[in-house]
């Protein structure tokens, strides 16, 4: 017997983590441009006006909040959400706590030995800071470029972060999605 068979001949307790953000004001929305929509919840339906049900109609970005970004979001032709496969995303995870103040870089990953087909969530500051704020806080901790490309460069399967975007706001943003994302295609360039 292989010590990874015996490995699940001893009960497991798993445990689910819902990572999802409640949805509030422009904190939760990221900021990438003008244009880009607020949160709106509006009631279209209401019992209180006599209607047999409530009913809301939502209007937001595709960053509000907890979001998933598609290789379309910055690889022209690249796969979009549709495509993704669940296991990307469903599975146990790694959660990697980050000390550096200002973004994860390779030298604080090396020593985790990060393994092909891992789904790492990283915890920085930002879980503690960022999503407090009432505006949206342009200094969060990111993975810089030579992270990124580390981190494809490992095959892993999923990376998450504790705020709105895996790149950094003045620095790295399309280098790092990218990296990560050209992986997610199947790229070979990452």
């Amino acid at each position: 017997m292989t010590s990874r068979r015996r490995a699940f001949n001893h009960p497991l307790t798993l445990t689910h983590a819902d990572l999802a953000r409640h949805l509030r004001s422009a904190s939760a929305r990221h900021a990438s441009g003008p244009g880009d929509p607020e949160l709106r919840v509006k009631r279209i339906r209401d019992m209180a006006n006599g209607e047999i049900c409530n009913v809301s109609a939502l209007s937001m970005s595709v960053h509000t909040g907890t979001h998933m970004d598609a290789p379309l979001h910055f690889l022209a032709g690249g796969r979009t959400m549709d495509k993704m496969p669940l296991e990307a995303i469903i599975g146990p995870a790694r959660v990697i706590e980050i000390k550096d103040r200002e973004s994860i870089k390779p030298e604080e990953l090396q020593r985790h030995k990060i393994q092909p087909g891992e789904r790492i969530l990283f915890k920085t500051r930002n879980s503690r800071t960022a999503w407090k704020a009432d505006a949206f806080e342009e200094n969060f901790v990111y993975i810089s470029q030579q992270a990124a490309r580390y981190l494809a460069a490992r095959r892993i399967r999923t990376v998450g972060v504790d705020y709105l975007s895996v790149g950094g706001f003045k620095r790295d943003m399309v280098e790092t999605h990218r990296a990560l994302l050209g992986r997610a295609s199947g790229s070979s360039k990452a």
